[in-house]
């Protein structure tokens, strides 16, 4: 997977954030209270998000509502797991990755294996 682009990530932001479907016009009307953006701008870069499989959408009446196909932490996650394909040692990528973490971040690596090895012993 690859990364978001500047654009396709502040609009992948709103929704992550709203959580909700939303419109064009939502999305536009809210990124133009910090900068000028081109309702047609957003449109193709959401229309090019719904292509690549980030957004889905409905149809009500004439206008379309989109809404997020995954959580945000489901894209990092792919983001992570690209980033270990990138490897020819999947365990050595892995494990300087884990040198990397925080404390925080290693316990909550561990409470995660956890939960996995519990789910997996059901």
């Amino acid at each position: 997977m690859r990364r978001l682009g500047e654009l396709e990530a502040e609009i992948m932001d709103r929704f992550w954030t709203w959580g909700r479907p939303a419109t064009v016009r939502e999305v536009v009307d809210d990124i133009n209270q910090h900068r000028d953006l081109a309702y047609t701008t957003v449109t193709t870069v959401t229309s090019i998000l719904f292509q690549k499989g980030h957004l889905t959408r409905v149809r009500h009446g004439r206008v379309w509502h989109y809404e997020a196909a995954a959580s945000r932490e489901a894209y990092a996650a792919a983001l992570m797991e690209d980033g270990l394909g990138a490897s020819t040692d999947r365990p050595a990528a892995l494990a300087q990755f884990v040198e990397n973490l925080d404390d925080d971040e290693l316990a909550a690596l561990r409470e995660a294996l956890r939960n996995v090895g519990r789910r997996a012993a059901q």
